[in-house]
């Protein structure tokens, strides 16, 4: 089956666009990034942390999707090197990345994560004090969690994908 990959900045619409396509995709599970660090514990945020969770979250996303089932993982994996390494270990992969601009996220981070960023109370948050790297040719670049365009595009290269 297939991983859908999405990425995108603290608040960028991740889980709302992750739950809209999971609503679409009979038996299909989401891999919340907070929800998968809090169940397995791993609440660092250092580099190596980093590094560390999302190769654990591309190979979980893997395995799922190994099962026959489609994995969508909703996390800011700020790095391309995250995404290449969920790419390489998934056996069928679709990129999307979530392009909300950072100015909106802040807006609407019910977190505060933004707010304590920007005190001193965070440290590393991509995009405000820790690099994001953007990805440079995502399958879908989706518009916030509401795209109904980006599901559509998402829906019809899953299908594409699952076709023998």
């Amino acid at each position: 089956m297939t991983v859908v990959w999405m990425t995108g900045l603290p608040s960028a619409g991740k889980s709302t666009l992750a739950a809209r396509l999971q609503q679409q995709l009979a038996g299909a599970i989401v891999l919340d990034g907070d929800e998968v660090r809090q169940a397995i514990e791993m609440h660092g945020y250092d580099p190596v942390a980093r590094d560390s969770f999302y190769r654990v979250l591309a190979r979980l996303a893997a395995l799922v999707a190994r099962q026959r089932v489609i994995a969508i993982v909703a996390a800011t994996s700020p790095s391309r090197m995250h995404r290449a390494f969920a790419r390489e270990v998934a056996p069928r992969f679709v990129e999307v990345f979530v392009d909300t601009p950072l100015a909106e996220c802040a807006r609407r981070d019910t977190k505060g994560l933004y707010a304590a960023a920007r005190t001193g109370g965070v440290a590393n948050l991509p995009g405000d004090g820790a690099a994001y790297e953007r990805p440079t040719s995502p399958d879908v670049i989706a518009h916030g969690g509401e795209d109904a365009g980006a599901i559509a595009a998402i829906l019809e290269l899953v299908r594409d994908r699952l076709a023998p």
